[in-house]
């Protein structure tokens, strides 16, 4: 395929991509957008335009200020919509003919302030990388018996606070909390002194169920529209002193960050790969069939500040032990109910290379192994001031799709 639309080879906004966001025009303007390389494409406008009239969208549903309201129209609907604006990007396209249109709904990316893509009701954390779950339990428990129980068994998971969820772009302020210094004998309170980073992505559901409904492995995919670059921040000092008996609280609630651009998995189906064989073999009902992971590239960066980018961690969303598919199954399988817009995290995304590991915590191995960056600094864990910066993307014959990038400066502690 060959858009009319000019765009650099690597950019990950191809004409095979087609994601979906939410902008803020130079006029105020909000609507829902799609993106082709730096281009930005107001949908609202080719609605009124009647670009979309063979498709029973009701009243102009990209004139919104989330895409909840079209992704939960479901996938008969959202699907072919994406791959008729698909169409609508090709060279001859009627649209390539109509100036007019494309004067009113282009926008270079610069000139567009991108949103939050959806309205999140709940969100849920996941810790599904054995290789991460096997660092923390070698760092904080028993060596040789670094996974508890239960990990191959199940999809361990949380439920987060979804307000603190922001955009790409918002700055996160340093948090404060209690925390136990070594060697004494009660806890102190003030900033975190160890911020990290969390490498995840994270899948966003398109439908709502009753209470008491479940969703199997084989229908799991048909309630998710697509997936985001997610930075889970934490404060590993804080969450050390608070996670026993009930996990992570304060260290995690105070914010997280996600990309603006929601690529849909009907983009990323051509990236599908097997996962890792799991053993035990898993209950019934977490069983599944067909390749559910998908080979997505992903790095971090850590960008100080007026400072060069450093590239600190090369980790592949490929590597998950248990996928979304398994996840969304087990979330659901005691009756728990769906919303549009919910969104569910993979947990630290790390591969079996020190160079893979998807947080400060296991790449400084709690920091008694300090980064160096290329202005002669050391990082044992993420400072005021400090950007860290997310990408992704997938290639593979020629082809190139991606997420953009995540990005996040940490600002010092309010007073």
């Amino acid at each position: 395929m060959k858009s009319f639309i000019q765009y650099e080879e690597n950019s990950d906004f191809s004409i095979y991509n087609i994601p979906f966001g939410v902008g803020i025009f130079s006029d105020d303007e909000i609507a829902c957008v799609t993106r082709i390389g730096d281009t930005v494409v107001n949908l609202a406008v080719l609605y009124e335009n009647g670009y979309f009239e063979e498709f029973n969208l009701g009243e102009n549903v990209f004139e919104a200020f989330t895409l909840n309201e079209f992704i939960s129209l479901g996938k008969s609907v959202t699907v072919p919509v994406r791959e008729h604006i698909q169409k609508l990007l090709l060279e001859g396209s009627e649209l390539s003919k109509d100036e007019e249109t494309q004067l009113e709904a282009f926008h270079n990316i610069e000139k567009v302030s991108m949103q939050l893509p959806v309205h999140v009701p709940n969100y849920t954390d996941f810790y599904s990388s054995i290789e991460h779950a096997t660092n923390v339990g070698k760092m904080f428990r028993d060596p040789d018996n670094a996974l508890l129980p239960n990990w191959k068994h199940l999809p361990v998971g949380y439920h987060g606070r979804a307000s603190s969820i922001v955009v790409s772009g918002t700055p996160i302020y340093r948090p404060k909390g209690q925390t136990m210094p070594p060697n004494a004998d009660k806890p102190v309170f003030g900033p975190s002194q160890r911020l990290d980073f969390e490498l995840e992505m994270a899948f966003i559901t398109n439908s709502y169920t009753d209470l008491g409904e479940t969703i199997s492995t084989t229908e799991a995919e048909d309630h998710i529209f697509g997936m985001v670059l997610f930075n889970d921040w934490s404060a590993r000092d804080v969450q050390k002193w608070e996670y026993v008996p009930l996990g992570p609280f304060l260290a995690k609630n105070f914010g997280s960050s996600i990309s603006p651009w929601i690529v849909t998995l009907e983009a990323l189906d051509p990236f599908r790969v097997n996962g890792p064989e799991q053993e035990p073999e898993v209950l019934p009902y977490l069983k599944y069939e067909g390749k559910k992971n998908f080979d997505i590239h992903l790095q971090t960066l850590i960008q100080p500040e007026n400072g060069e980018e450093n590239l600190i961690c090369t980790s592949n969303f490929k590597y998950m032990y248990w996928n979304m598919a398994q996840q969304l199954a087990h979330h659901t399988v005691n009756g728990c109910n769906l919303e549009v817009g919910d969104m569910y995290a993979s947990g630290t995304i790390s591969g079996k290379t020190e160079d893979s590991f998807g947080s400060m915590l296991e790449l400084t191995w709690s920091g008694s192994k300090p980064l160096k960056l290329k202005d002669g600094s050391e990082r044992k864990f993420i400072e005021d001031n400090d950007t860290v910066i997310m990408r992704g993307w997938c290639e593979k014959d020629g082809i190139r799709i991606g997420f953009g990038e995540v990005s996040g400066k940490i600002l010092p502690a309010k007073d």
